[in-house]
């Protein structure tokens, strides 16, 4: 289930966003796809006391260990963005700006934690 969400410009990319996403969250474990393959994230992960499960990237000089057994589970993320981008106005963007598309996002997020789609 959605816990957060940041709207950023469409060329934005999504590692830049990550601290603050993950910021004050408290979990074990911080599952995500190579794209966030940064050492600052990993740093900040294990510094909330996080394991970060994230495949290293292939250019990485030091190539990481991760537990590739629990990083099967992250279809479960991109289950979540299923669930979201099941309303077209939030997979295609119509709304205008960015704060009605926030909107919208929240919306869907309480529809989903409600369980009332």
């Amino acid at each position: 289930m959605p816990v957060r969400v940041i709207i950023t410009h469409g060329t934005a990319a999504d590692c830049t966003q990550a601290s603050k996403l993950i910021e004050g969250i408290d979990a074990e474990y911080l599952i995500a796809d190579k794209g966030y393959d940064t050492d600052a994230i990993i740093e900040q992960a294990a510094a909330q006391g996080m394991n970060a499960v994230i495949p290293p990237k292939k250019n990485r000089i030091h190539q990481r260990l991760y537990d590739e057994d629990l990083y099967k589970l992250r279809h479960l993320i991109e289950n979540a963005f299923l669930m979201l981008k099941r309303w077209r106005g939030i997979a295609t963007r119509y709304a205008k700006n960015s704060k009605s598309f926030l909107a919208a996002i929240q919306i869907r997020c309480l529809v989903l934690w409600l369980n009332i789609s």
